[in-house]
């Protein structure tokens, strides 16, 4: 029965309608262990990409489009999650990369142990707020020992070593392993072309990775300018231009047009050859204002015919057309020219300057692209990496961002923390300890936490082909009897088991926002309690 009619106390009639739709719920203890076991199953997934020695993912979209990645952004981002708190999770790797930039595969690992351990907790009876509580204690006293164990680097624009050992570090687990301290080089070369040191800050709008597939990843280089990926309009065009200046346009070659709908009858022979006339003068008078100004090249966002193109020869101005947005704003920065919009707004000085433009030819397949440079602004920089095929150009564009990142974030604060989750150990241990002062319930999460943070070195050693309670075990012996806080997972099997022998580095904080992050999650979660689902009757 869909409705029931009844009146109030006042003998008014009504009718109540039973709703339509019909409703899932759960509550209390069984919601909080559904969104538990939701977002365990996503970290389960990135759990075995962990670390230098992590596997690899494919990841096929509906349209077919292949992605192979370790990345824990790239992965998380192109899975189709439906679940609610699994998207959460996906949201905490995506705020990780926009923050840090690297670190997105061990943030999503540790908010998926910190769960499992409060399941266990809420199995014994613990409230949730009790167990979030405990959390965030020990995530202060977890944040607090991350200073007393990290050192500074000391790093310099002429001693960039430590630098680049950091780079390799976050390398460590990419596709790019082939080409490690080139790529390093790279990271560390591309920031500190565009870095402010003064204001310790790195714009990374002034870095352009470009992609070219083709030859391998070794031939991949930084240029001190400006890559753009076309050809000059003419084939007869100079293919070198030295001390070019450069007008930077966004207006096209072509005779002005009404901006309403229009028609033009042509009715006889002398029309049409004024109209060409017309056009031929337009053409003429458009590229002597160009070369008036003392432009001796051009870049136009938009194309222009072949009558254009056959004036812009004659009077020797090469030119480049259909020149994106973002490459035409990064040209007009790298050079201190200013982009102009109508043909008689040009003028000498919003002229930009490149000491050499020139057309390169990859390959044989006439695969051509514009290199500007010697640029007037030497801030301006472009990444070329090379590789046999789209998706190693792809996770090499995306490896080398996450070097970057590092680079940036040690620029930023120069303190790092020991890899090979040394960090983590040290950290466990110091909550471990902390938690015998705490006398009310909240010891038991605090506990919970540092068992946490042992599930990074574990899934490292697991990762690694390593006894993940063996290895973990002699680490941690290490730590509590020999005070070694470098100690930690040997995932290369070099036989070292001191981080700052092997040099590997993370940044402090990268570190330290992966704990906040994870452990803010985590209280999130563990605060629901009830969830409502609206299903239709045809689910």
């Amino acid at each position: 029965m869909s409705a029931m009619y009844t009146t109030d106390e006042h003998g008014r009639p009504f009718i109540i309608v039973r709703e339509q739709e019909k409703k899932a719920r759960t509550t209390g203890i069984e919601a909080t262990k559904a969104h538990i076991m939701a977002a365990k199953t996503v970290a389960n997934i990135v759990r075995t990409s962990l670390g230098p020695r992590g596997l690899d993912k494919i990841l096929i979209s509906p349209d077919g489009d292949i992605t192979i990645s370790n990345d824990g952004a790239t992965i998380m981002s192109q899975m189709a999650i439906e679940n609610q708190i699994g998207k959460l999770l996906v949201e905490l790797s995506k705020s990780q990369d926009d923050e840090i930039g690297d670190g997105t595969t061990g943030i999503v690992v540790l908010a998926g142990a910190l769960l499992e351990q409060a399941e266990e907790l809420l199995d014994r009876g613990i409230h949730p707020i009790r167990i979030s509580d405990g959390f965030e204690q020990a995530c202060k006293l977890a944040v607090a020992h991350l200073d007393t164990v990290s050192d500074q680097v000391p790093w310099s624009t002429s001693n960039t070593k430590e630098l680049f050992k950091c780079a390799k570090t976050s390398l460590g687990s990419k596709i790019v392993t082939k080409c490690h301290d080139q790529f390093a080089q790279m990271a560390v070369d591309a920031i500190l072309a565009v870095a402010d040191l003064e204001r310790q800050d790195v714009d990374f709008e002034l870095i352009k990775v470009e992609g070219k597939v083709g030859g391998e990843l070794a031939d991949s280089a930084v240029v001190r300018g400006i890559i753009i990926d076309k050809d000059f309009s003419h084939p007869q065009m100079p293919k070198q231009v030295k001390d070019a200046k450069i007008a930077i346009l966004t207006c096209p070659f072509e005779p002005p047009k009404p901006k309403t709908k229009h028609k033009l009858d042509i009715t006889s022979v002398q029309e049409f050859e004024q109209l060409q006339t017309y056009e031929r003068e337009t053409f003429a008078k458009m590229v002597q204002q160009v070369k008036d100004c003392g432009a001796t090249a051009v870049a136009c966002q938009w194309g222009f015919d072949d009558e254009a193109n056959s004036l812009l020869l004659q009077h020797n101005l090469p030119a480049i057309r259909w020149v994106g947005g973002p490459e035409i704003e990064l040209l007009a920065i790298a050079t201190h020219g200013r982009i102009v919009p109508r043909f008689e707004d040009l003028s000498a000085d919003k002229l930009g300057y490149a000491g050499t433009i020139r057309e390169v030819a990859y390959g044989t397949t006439n695969e051509n692209m514009i290199v500007v440079e010697d640029c007037a602004n030497a801030k301006a920089v472009t990444v070329l990496v090379r590789g046999g095929n789209k998706m190693i150009v792809d996770e090499a564009k995306r490896s080398l961002h996450d070097a970057m990142c590092v680079v940036r974030n040690l620029i930023v604060d120069n303190r790092v923390v020991y890899g090979g989750a040394a960090a983590e150990i040290s950290c466990s241990i110091a909550v471990d300890q902390a938690a015998d002062q705490v006398s009310s319930i909240e010891q038991y999460a605090i506990r919970s936490f540092a068992r946490a943070l042992d599930a990074i070195p574990m899934a490292l050693a697991e990762n690694s082909g390593l006894p993940p309670i063996e290895t973990l075990a002699k680490v941690k012996s290490e730590h509590i009897r020999h005070g070694k806080s470098s100690w930690g997972v040997d995932c290369m099997s070099t036989g070292i088991n001191d981080m700052k022998e092997q040099f590997v580095f993370d940044p402090l904080i990268s570190k330290r926002q992966q704990f906040l992050l994870a452990t803010q999650l985590v209280k999130m979660i563990l605060k629901i309690d009830d969830v409502i689902v609206h299903k239709s009757d045809e689910q």
